[in-house]
């Protein structure tokens, strides 16, 4: 097999480095027969065997390129649950040399499609982590598949969202209740409209300001439902019983299909830190600006022998920039 990807070629220094290649992909996956199936494609243009993923094209979001080259190069639609891991290596440079690649990996969930060769793809598999372990070619496409087998079998998602842009607060003088989005907090809860409904929610939450319901009511005007809201999930709420609130959020996980929770900026960050030591879970500093967030994957326990149901505990917390950052 002859494998060019990771290979050296020659070629000369500029004066300025090469800009970085920046690229998405997923692990796709399925329930199969034999448990859980993921996606291997191969590009008669390396002969070689790879996750689906290919570059960003202008303007585009890590999570809407992954998508989109899932698409591309299976023929299925896919929904994304999670941020997974960022990789990097370098690739041959235009005019020679190597410049860097950056490729940042979602787990996505198989859904209705069928595949066809193509210019890029001509072959697609359907493989058990093992089986799949042992055709990729590439040593951090492996990495990048351990990443997934350490994520839970069984799992929820919560996007928590920090509401849009407002303006000062010093500046509004009405009910600060009543505090709308500011141009620029329009444009950034579109551009959470177009990244949002890549992680296929069925359900939103939100604390009871106008600011957090606009920055997810096209969401749910799209997906023809309501927005539920949450006193808990309000500043004042959350720190008169941070506890109770993190006992609604975990709940609100345990929903059916994934869950968008729009929030603030003095919630956030404790939210997810208290969550995250509950669970034993290290995380650096949390941060939460305005038209990010933050997916929470959580670990659905078998349930205990008192029909409580499942317990639900954080596994993986990874945050996402405000879109237009």
């Amino acid at each position: 097999m002859s494998v060019t990807e990771n290979q050296p070629v020659p070629g000369g220094i500029d004066d300025e480095p090469p800009a970085p290649v920046r690229a998405a992909g997923a692990v796709l996956w399925r329930a199969g027969a034999g448990g859980v199936e993921v996606a291997l494609v191969h590009r008669p243009r390396y002969d070689d065997w790879s996750l689906p993923k290919g570059k960003l094209d202008p303007g585009e979001l890590p999570a809407h390129a992954a998508v989109r080259e899932v698409a591309e190069e299976t023929g299925f639609s896919c929904v994304l649950s999670r941020f997974l891991t960022r990789v990097n290596y370098s690739v041959p440079a235009a005019g020679g040399g190597r410049a860097p690649k950056v490729v940042d990996y979602f787990t996505a969930r198989a859904g209705n499609g069928s595949f066809a060769p193509n210019d890029e793809v001509d072959e697609l598999r359907w493989l058990r982590t093992d089986q799949a372990r042992e055709l990729l070619s590439y040593p951090h496409d492996v990495g990048v598949l351990d990443a997934f087998e350490k994520s839970p079998a069984e799992s929820a998602t919560v996007l928590l969202v920090r509401h849009a842009k407002a303006g000062k607060r010093s500046e509004w003088a009405g009910d600060d209740n009543l505090r709308p989005l500011t141009e620029a907090g329009r444009q950034q809860r579109d551009a959470l409209h177009s990244l949002l409904p890549l992680f296929g929610p069925s359900r939103i939450y939100s604390a009871p300001r106008l600011r957090c319901e606009q920055t997810v009511a096209p969401i749910a005007a799209e997906l023809g439902i309501g927005i539920a809201t949450e006193p808990l999930f309000s500043e004042e709420g959350y720190l008169g019983d941070p506890d109770a609130a993190a006992d609604v959020l975990r709940r609100v996980a345990g929903g059916h299909g994934t869950a968008v929770v729009c929030s603030q900026g003095g919630v956030i960050p404790d939210l997810v830190a208290r969550l995250a030591h509950s669970a034993d879970l290290p995380l650096g500093e949390v941060v939460s600006r305005k038209g990010s967030v933050w997916t929470l994957t959580f670990a659905l326990d078998r349930p205990s022998g008192n029909g409580s149901g499942p317990a639900l505990r954080l596994a993986a917390a990874d945050y996402l920039a405000d879109p237009l950052a």
